[in-house]
């Protein structure tokens, strides 16, 4: 545990948990009252989190990041008995109808994203937030994100909070002293009881007015009203829980749509090769012969497996979610000639996974040239696995698919200085997380981006109307 914890405050993280692996497949680690078995291979880790997944499916108790910063109420660390209800709504996220839908607002909503990469280059980093978020407020509360600078930084601030609490205080670790401690005298309360009641009241401040839209009949198409609050869907959760379930959607998608672009940047400005490549192939499919110009969209998803392949590249490269929260053995369980008792932690060690390819520290996207690039789980643990798999992660590649192409299509992106791929500060939010620079590739691609961002405007102001 101590181990552990000073890597991950020294910021050597995933050093660390790189060299788990070579004590094998699998590695056990005593973390304070919990046992967790760490898994380093693809095969362990389908073998007990996706075929067993009916008793790997829990999670443990977690009396800070779930109860005190969560209000208990968080889907991704709830337990079982909380969680499935959120999980059957969820699941609508990932219909076929729904995803195209969902596909048509990630292309409205990316012009955007174009239009401030020209109006302010260096402020890149915070564009790519900016699309983010509004990418799942449209999809999730069905509107155009409208907030101030100030409640972006706060809904922002909520998520990096909650990151930064799991797994940091020692009651985590030793769930028990919530239980043996009087709550009068659990000194350790009233940092985590401030902090999770300023995410319950930003969350607050996004739902309500949703919620009264959805109840006064004025609601916008979107995953609250067409299906969460949908009389049909039968939601047996609190109104607490459908706002936990909304919010968290947006919060947890949106940071990591964030990082997970910052990492594509950093990965084109570091490897111009690969986004000569990237860009070949798409001009042969964006640029007419007579030199039009057209911007890549999802229609375009099976002719592009390059940039496909290259979204799996970048969640391989340097994983946003080094390890996924523990999956907890709800009764024992052997495995080859291993003896797991009731209680066991499993956890997915995304740095080490990451690494079961040749030279993985390069940026290759050709490796998942394989006829699975369209299939974003496929030889990928970035989402989780079993039934505890991000639900949205359909979503989350369709964005990023959408982003990088239209960035690679319309930028040049190259350093701006010295870059140390492993120094990717993601929580930077009012300077550069690594020195970029961003110019527009051509003036006909400017006016290519000028033209549909007035497109996009015109839309928005009828879909108000």
């Amino acid at each position: 545990m101590f181990q552990f914890t000073k890597a991950r405050d020294a910021g050597l993280w995933a050093p660390f948990l790189a060299s788990l692996s070579k004590y094998g497949p699998m590695t056990t680690l005593r973390m304070g009252s919990q046992t967790w078995v760490v898994l380093n291979e693809p095969q362990v880790v389908a073998d007990l989190i996706n075929k067993h997944g009916k008793i790997t499916n829990e999670r443990p108790e977690m009396p800070i990041a779930g109860d005190l910063v969560s209000h208990g109420m968080r889907t991704v660390i709830r337990p079982t008995a909380s969680w499935t209800e959120g999980r059957r709504v969820m699941h609508h996220l990932l219909s076929g109808s729904v995803l195209r839908v969902y596909g048509n607002w990630q292309e409205i909503e990316s012009l955007q994203l174009l239009s401030a990469y020209l109006d302010d280059p260096t402020r890149w980093y915070a564009h790519h937030y900016r699309y983010s978020i509004a990418v799942l407020y449209r999809l999730v509360m069905g509107e155009n994100l409208d907030k101030t600078q100030a409640e972006l930084d706060d809904y922002q601030k909520v998520t990096m909070e909650f990151t930064w609490s799991l797994l940091r205080s020692f009651v985590d670790y030793f769930p028990q002293f919530s239980h043996w401690v009087p709550t009068a005298l659990q000194w350790w309360r009233p940092v985590w009881v401030k902090m999770g009641d300023f995410h319950h009241r930003v969350f607050k401040d996004w739902w309500d007015p949703i919620r009264n839209a959805v109840q006064d009949g004025t609601a916008k198409p979107g995953f609250v009203r067409d299906t969460l609050l949908h009389p049909e869907m039968r939601y047996k959760g609190s109104e607490e829980e459908a706002m936990y379930l909304a919010t968290s959607v947006i919060a947890a998608g949106s940071d990591n749509t964030r990082m997970t672009l910052n990492t594509f940047l950093m990965a084109m400005i570091s490897h111009p090769e690969i986004l000569a490549r990237a860009r070949e192939e798409m001009d042969a499919v964006c640029v007419e012969e007579d030199g039009t110009l057209r911007l890549p969209g999802m229609a375009d998803f099976e002719q592009l497996p390059y940039l496909a392949a290259m979204v799996k590249e970048v969640l391989r490269w340097r994983p946003t979610t080094p390890i996924t929260p523990q999956h907890q053995l709800t009764e024992d369980l052997e495995y080859e000639g291993y003896y797991f008792p009731k209680g066991t932690c499993f956890v997915i060690n995304g740095i080490a996974l990451s690494q079961q390819c040749d030279e993985p520290d390069r940026f290759d996207p050709s490796r998942w040239l394989d006829g699975n690039e369209g299939n974003i789980t496929q030889g990928l643990w970035a989402f989780g696995g079993g039934r505890r798999i991000c639900v949205g992660y359909r979503v989350a590649q369709q964005a990023l698919y959408v982003a990088m192409a239209r960035l690679v299509f319309c930028f040049d992106l190259t350093p701006d200085g010295p870059v140390n791929t492993r120094k990717l500060n993601h929580f930077s939010l009012d300077k550069q997380p690594f020195p970029a620079k961003v110019t527009v590739r051509s003036p006909s691609h400017e006016e290519l981006i000028q033209q549909a961002a007035k497109k996009r405007e015109c839309f928005l102001m009828s879909v108000r109307v």
